[in-house]
Parts: structure tokens; sequence; C-alpha cells
């Protein structure tokens, strides 16, 4: 039996097809990329804009003909838009077998094995299941396949935040927090298995622990994984600038694995247009977060989310965020033209961006953008950095590439018997458009 996997979305849900595709190779499923030979096919789905959702529909569109030659086909449709959708998704593309929710990972298996089952007797059979929430699949913990050195690690799921533009809390969700006891377990588990890195994933990092009685807060889960012996760095994402507290900021100071990178979604620069959004913060605030952490850390790297267009956003709205690209100097940055997501308080508002100037921003925003990326890459140049080698580089010519603590990418010529895992220092001696050329030098 083989499984044909296709992701949309977040880190999360690619965290989540990893323990997809780990329940499925239990019951001996073997992966495949050609669609053609699958005896089952899932699509796991994204419904925070407009773009990726309607992905799904053309994806569906292409793989429910498969059926007529392989009448043994099962298709399944999870994530988010399943979770949005529900019934309607099976009214809306006859042939889809199972529609399950964000809290369903673990239910997949058992829903296949009735699909099976049921088309012995009956031609024609729908399973959907239930959308409860509950901690579903937040205890599936797959193995990393061999030569892995990175992997994720749940450590909670939803948000209680219902900014006014994010489908997120309805489909996620409200906060639930994994026992750090569980969290331990995995992450010792994976340093067994040989991974060095470690990703935190949550909707809302920061504010892991805080519903659940009992239960240590963020900055303290950090300090514990970073007692496991064999992780070398700790990276996590998605921290909310509103609760990003003093101690999170006191750890990338003190706990030297935790790598000085920090993903910190800003959306838009105008408190106006933060406000509605209902962000919880004003730009001080961020700018407060942002001068404490440079400061416990000079060199740490910033990402952010940006939208433009948001119902409402004037010119000078605008502006503001261009000028906190100017004042942050992020890294990099995520940036999208808002789309309205049907459900959520911002589908209400009537005060719309006309969609040309919404590209026009766009395209300025990500213009300037480009340029703040190359001067930060270029003045990396004569810099030596501790590289984790993740794997054989796509420029070919035998380099490898790995990552800096700042998550920059670096390719270099390393010596023979070189693997991934492997920690080499090296001279950053030429920046290129989104990466490092660097030699090794120890």
């Amino acid at each position: 039996m083989k499984i044909f996997l296709e992701t949309y979305g977040c880190q999360m849900n690619v965290s989540d097809s990893s323990k997809i595709n780990y329940l499925f190779a239990e019951q001996g499923y073997q992966p495949t990329t050609v669609s053609q030979e699958a005896d089952l096919i899932v699509i796991n789905t994204c419904s925070v804009r407009e773009k990726p959702e309607l992905k799904i529909f053309s994806a569906l569109g292409r793989y429910i003909p498969l059926k007529s030659n392989r009448p043994e086909l099962v298709i399944a449709v999870g994530g988010c838009v399943a979770q949005q959708w529900g019934d309607k998704l099976i009214k809306r593309c006859p042939g889809l077998d199972i529609v399950f929710g964000t809290h369903q990972l673990d239910s997949l298996p058992e829903l296949v094995t009735k699909i099976r089952q049921s088309r012995k007797s009956v031609r024609k059979s729908v399973a959907v299941t239930d959308f409860q929430e509950r901690p579903g699949g937040l205890e599936v913990m797959p193995l990393p396949a061999p030569g892995t050195i990175n992997a994720m690690v749940t450590i909670m799921q939803g948000c209680d935040n219902f900014c006014s533009y994010c489908i997120v809390p309805y489909v996620r969700g409200r906060e639930y927090s994994r026992p750090h006891a569980k969290i331990i377990e995995e992450v010792r588990r994976l340093a067994r298995a040989g991974i060095k890195e470690v990703m935190l994933l949550g909707q809302n990092v920061n504010s892991y622990g805080l519903k659940e009685t009992g239960e240590i807060g963020f900055a303290e889960l950090l300090a514990k994984v970073h007692e496991v012996e064999g992780i070398e760095r700790i990276r996590f994402t998605t921290s909310h600038p509103k609760d990003m507290s003093d101690a999170v900021i006191s750890a990338f100071a003190t706990l030297p694995k935790l790598s000085p990178y920090l993903h910190l979604p800003l959306q838009a620069g105008s408190d106006a247009v933060l406000q509605k959004m209902g962000r919880g913060y004003s730009v001080a605030d961020y700018l407060a977060k942002v001068d404490k952490l440079r400061s416990a850390v000079p060199d740490i790297a910033l990402t952010t989310d940006i939208i433009v267009g948001f119902p409402g956003e004037s010119a000078s709205d605008f502006q503001k965020t261009l000028a906190m690209l100017d004042r942050v100097r992020y890294d990099q940055i995520y940036s999208f033209k808002y789309s309205i997501r049907p459900g959520t308080r911002a589908a209400e508002f009537v005060d719309i961006v006309p969609d040309g100037e919404k590209r026009d921003r766009l395209a300025r925003c990500q213009a300037r953008q480009d340029e703040i990326s190359q001067e930060i890459l270029d003045a990396q140049v004569g810099r030596v950095s501790e590289v984790l080698v993740t794997g054989s580089s796509k420029r070919g010519a035998g380099e490898w590439s790995g990552r800096t603590p700042e998550n920059r990418i670096v390719n270099f010529l390393a010596p023979a018997g070189t693997q991934a895992g492997d920690f080499f220092q090296v001279k950053i001696v030429t920046a290129l458009k989104h990466s490092l050329k660097g030699e090794v030098i120890s």
C-alpha cells in the first residue's frame, strides 16, 4: 500500500503531515510522490489565506478522477479547510471519502479502514470524523528518517487571541498545552535518534502553560529542553509579541543552545491598523520588545509577517509599515495581501482597499525588504560563524549546505567524510542573493 501526502500551509501542518506518514508507516504504507500509484491520498490543508484554499479544490479536481482507474483509492482531506468546511466539503467534491479535523490525526487510520471495509458491501461510502476539540494526535511522536538532523516538536495547539483577520482559533481551536514531561520525553527520544536541532511549535508558544494548573511557563520549558544531552540548537515559532515575556528574552542571553533567531510577527506598522486587527499591542510596545531582545543578544536575527491592504489601511498607515522595516531591519519578511477569510470579524469590514493598491503596496514592501536583506547578508562577509551541516548544497559542485545560529544558509566545500549534523567554523567570503558562501577554517 502506498500513501501520497500533499501539504499546504504553516510548519504546524508540516509537522502534522509527518505524524500522518508515521501513523500509516506503522500499518505498512510506503510514501510515494506519484499520485497515480497511490492507494491513499491525503491532502493536509490551510485556510489562513485565500490562495492556499483555492489550491485544495484544484488538487481534488486532479485526484478524484484517478478513482476511475483505481476504484480502491481512498481520498482524505484534513487540516484547516477540512475543519472549516466540514460536511460541505463532501457535498462540493463528490468522490471525496474522508474529511477529518485538525484534532483528529490519530483517528485517520481507523477511518481509512472503515472505508475499505464498507466498500466490500456498499458501493459508495463516505466517512466524516467528528470535529470536536481535543488533543488528538499531539502524542503521536514519529521518529526521524535516518540522516535527519532537525525535527519539529509540537508543544501546544490552538489560539485564544482571535485577531480580527485570522481563522486559526476557529479551525485549530482554543489553546491547549502539552504536559512538559511529554515534551521532554519526545525531545530526548529525538536526541537518541541523532537529532541535533529541535523547533518547538505552537500558534503562540509564549503563552505555553498559562492555562494549565501547575504547568511550567515557556521560559522554563526552554531551560528544560536546553538540558537534553545531544540537542545542540533550539528554535521556536510562532511568538506573539504581546506575550513575549522578559523571562523568554533573558533565555536568549542565558541559554547557549537557544539560537539567536526569532520570528516575531508585526503584521502592520500603524497603531490604527493594529488596533483594528485586534493584535493587543502598539508599535511602541513592539519596538520595546525588539530593543530588549537586541540588548540581550545584539546580533539576533529577526523575521516577521506583514499584511498589506488591511481594510481601512491608508497610504499613511502603509508608510508606517515601511518605516518599521527600516527601524527593525528584519532578515526576512513573509508578506501577503490581505484576503477576506469568511467567519472572521474582518470579513464584515467595509472599508476595503482596492486590489490594485494592495498589489502595489505588496511590491513596494517586498522591494524594500529585499534591499535590507541583501545589506544584512553583505555585512556577514568576513565574519566567522559556526555552521550546522544540513545536507548537500543545491548548488552541487561537491558543496555542502548548512545554517548559522541565526538561521542563515551557508554553502561551502567541506573535508571528505563530512555528513549532516557536523559542525564547522566557517568564514563567510561571499554574499549571494538569498544565501552566503563560506570557507571552512576548522
